[in-house]
């Protein structure tokens, strides 16, 4: 689905993916679940590409509903995939701590869990290598993206700002639609490592310029990344 120029988005507002489309080649932001891989290569041919348009995937942090079809792109393409220092053995390994999923309700959670696994989410398919990246860091990728650190959801979490998009992708930093409530709206997002820090964290987009912010679970966001800390803290309250 194209959101806008160089904008578009694969998957839906249970599990979303994002390419950066340019004309020196394709930046993927996360990889979803590991069935999205047609829905990668279908938006890819529809653009007059194929995988080997891709030069990197970034993910927003490590957890298994974010590296989906990273490591085929990696194995089969030889496409880099990075990701911050502090999530890197989490996306190799799946290795994390249990936390609280907080509050549930029975159909969206189903939902969820169904969407999963008709799109092939076990056995996740780890990363086996991985570019490690920093808060600050300008990736050589197509749209030049800037990594902000944004620990919370994980250690490693990031936000990934793309001027040339005119957008902001924030994984799981906050979500517009609770996977396990069904809940519409900006919110903190579930399966939160530190929400407290997740919350000060969100601090650190005011100063990016962008109408589009693009989270991970829940539909597209048109606003000022200004106002994200607020209404992301209203939504929890």
């Amino acid at each position: 689905m194209k959101l806008a120029p160089h904008l578009h988005r694969i998957g839906n507002d249970i599990v979303a993916a994002y390419l950066v489309v340019t004309d020196d080649g394709v930046t993927v932001v996360d990889a979803a679940l590991p069935g999205h891989w047609k829905d990668l290569v279908r938006e890819l041919e529809g653009l007059g590409l194929s995988p080997a348009d891709v030069k990197g995937v970034v993910l927003t942090h490590g957890d298994s509903d974010h590296i989906g079809f990273a490591e085929r792109l990696r194995r089969d393409h030889g496409v880099p995939v990075y990701v911050h220092e502090a999530d890197a053995r989490r996306a190799r390994t799946g290795e994390k701590p249990k936390v609280s999923t907080g509050p549930m309700k029975l159909g969206p959670t189903l939902g969820f869990f169904a969407y999963a696994a008709r799109k092939r989410a076990m056995p996740t398919a780890y990363v086996s290598e991985v570019v490690e990246v920093h808060d600050g860091d300008v990736l050589d990728l197509p749209g030049a993206p800037v990594i902000v650190g944004m620990p919370g959801h994980s250690p490693g979490s990031i936000a990934v700002h793309v001027p040339v998009a005119d957008a902001v992708f924030v994984g799981d930093a906050l979500t517009t639609r609770h996977v396990l409530t069904g809940r519409e709206g900006m919110q903190p997002a579930p399966f939160t490592d530190d929400p407290a820090e997740a919350l000060a964290s969100l601090d650190r987009l005011a100063g990016l310029q962008a109408s589009w912010v693009l989270p991970g679970h829940g539909a597209p966001w048109k606003g000022s990344p200004a106002d994200i800390a607020t209404a992301v803290r209203a939504g929890a309250a």
